[in-house]
This record gives C-alpha cells, structure tokens and sequence, in this order.
C-alpha cells in the first residue's frame, strides 16, 4: 500500500558566512579557518554568501590585526600597533549595509573571537592591558542589532550538537517565514504556519507556545501586516532556547497521542519505552522518532504530516542522532 510522506520537499537556502570560514585567505595573517562541517557538510544543503568585513572596508590582506578596546558593552575596534587607527565605524557601517542588502538569507555563521565577526566572548583589552571577554565583534553586533529574528551562530559553537540542532532547525523556520512572506501575509496564512510549527516550538519553549497561543486567539483584531512580524519576532526569540531531552520527550508523548486508536497495546508500549529510554538518557532522540515515522507512514495523519517537528531539516545532516 502506498501511503502519503510524513514531510514536505525541504527548500535550499542562503546562509552568509564570514568567508575565512569557507577557506578563502582573507584573514590578517593571510590565512583562512576553513570549517569542514561549514564548507562540506552544510555545503551540500545551503548556498553561502561569504563576506569578511575587515577585506570589505579596505584593510587588506595581509594586515595589521585589530582588537577591540575600553567598555565591553561598547567596543571600539582599533590597530594592535597603529592604536590612532580606529576602524569603529567603518565596520558598523559595514554591519549595516549588510543587513539591508542580505534580506534574502536564511541565517549567518560568523567567526568565533574576530573582532569584527565574533558573536560572544571576543576578548575587550582594557587599559591595563587585560582583556576581558564578554564583548561581540563591530560587525556582528550591529547586523545583530538590525535583523534581531536572523539565526546567526559562531563556527565554534557549532561543534556542540544541541547548539547545531538549534541553529538549522531555526534557520529552516525563518527560511519558512520568508517563503510565507513573499507570498502575502494573511491571517489564515500566519495562523497555518504557527500551526505548522507547533510542535517545534514546544519542545523549545512550552511557556512561550503558550504565549503564542494566547497572542494567536486575538488575530482577528489585527492588520496581518502589522501582527504578523510582531508575532514571526516572539517566535524566533522562544526558539532560541534549546530543547531538552525532558521537552521533547513532552513533544513526542503528544505525538504517539494521535497513534492511540491505530496501533494494539504492545506497539504503543513500545513507542512508550523508547520514549523513556530517550528522556533518560539511553538513546538518542532519533530513535524513538524513527520508530513514530514508521508507524506514521502507516497510518497517516493530515496534521501530523504538516508538522516541522517531524523534519526540521534534512535527515542526511543526521542532526539528531547526537542529542
């Protein structure tokens, strides 16, 4: 028998990335960081707009290193050596430009610790000569600050499984928003993407789905135009949280809900077993999901076949088998 696929045709999006990332040699030293899993494993599901914003305000390659200076919260960016050469405004300038003219990508990876790309943790020399790491680089922070909904992760933080999940799972919901966006925002179109991702935003953030929830039931009193990035601005923001083992177990035993009157009691211990081999630890949480496509493609169910939660992202990045 033949039976309908639990997922939609996952689209191809554009990710800028600082370039040093993807081997180019545009460091200061004339050196690049090329990312295997940037360049090769992403690579192969995303198109990438590389970008180094140092090379893009004229300080060419190689150069005299930069290295933010003063008040953490408020860096300024200026010559290891030539300390006069402050590069501040030109690098926020940059930051700007940038995230007006990338409006059509889905997510940024930027250099972990650069002083113009890093996202956290950049070293911020005080006048005793100590650094104290809680600053952002020029660039990044003001792109930040500007397109505040865009995932943007650092290639170290990538490394972390769960961090990596995150990242892809909201780069492909924000890809979805945009696709919604270019075709008009309407009510019934905002209330079907929320639906759509429901179950993701549970796993995430369940007091946020329930805000969300609540925000929904008064659409009808609002412009879509109007309520729609109001609403797209709390869902990113309750996305960024990382799932747990104990709220996906939540979202999985919601799941197995709408296999109850299809499956015999030793197939629905099963799934429970496998569940709570997952919330402890046992298993990773591709297993017990496996095992819930499985028995969806049997029994197919309209709602659940929409649902992101079900493949955030495509299966081959194996994304979660580590978490």
């Amino acid at each position: 028998m033949t039976v309908a696929p639990t997922t939609a045709p996952i689209p191809r999006l554009t990710l800028a990335i600082s370039a040093c990332l993807l081997g180019n040699e545009v460091r200061y030293n004339g050196g690049h960081k090329q990312s295997q899993l940037c360049s090769q494993v992403l690579g192969r599901h995303f198109d990438f707009r590389p970008l180094c914003p140092e090379v893009a305000i004229g300080l060419g390659t190689p150069r005299e290193p930069i290295r933010l200076v003063g008040d953490p919260a408020a860096p300024r960016a200026v010559g290891t050596v030539t300390r006069e050469r402050d590069v501040t405004a030109p690098l926020a300038d940059y930051g700007t430009r940038m995230a007006a003219e990338l409006g059509d990508i889905s997510g940024l990876i930027v250099m972990q610790k650069s002083p113009s790309c890093g996202m956290e943790r950049v070293k911020v020399y005080q006048d005793n000569g100590r650094p104290a790491e809680h600053g952002s680089g020029i660039f990044t922070a003001t792109f930040a600050r500007l397109r505040p909904e865009l995932p943007i992760e650092e290639d170290g933080r990538l490394n972390d499984p769960v961090l990596r999940e995150n990242f892809i799972s909201r780069v492909y919901a924000y890809g979805d928003w945009q696709r919604l966006c270019r075709e008009g925002l309407t009510r019934k179109a905002i209330i079907a993407f929320h639906s759509r991702h429901k179950y993701l935003l549970m796993a995430h953030n369940p007091l946020k789905y329930r805000e969300l929830g609540r925000l929904l039931a008064g659409i009808g009193d609002h412009d879509p135009a109007e309520f729609g990035p109001r609403y797209f601005a709390a869902l990113m923001a309750a996305l960024k949280r990382c799932a747990t083992r104990g709220t996906h177990a939540n979202v999985l035993q919601h799941l197995s809900g709408y296999l109850r009157r299809a499956l015999p009691g030793e197939e629905r211990r099963e799934i429970q077993q496998l569940i709570e081999q997952y919330r402890s630890g046992t298993v990773p949480l591709v297993v017990p999901l496996t095992l819930l496509k499985y028995h969806f493609r049997r029994h197919p169910h309209h709602y659940i076949a929409l649902q992101a939660y079900m493949q955030p992202h495509p299966e081959d990045l194996s994304l979660r088998n580590a978490i």
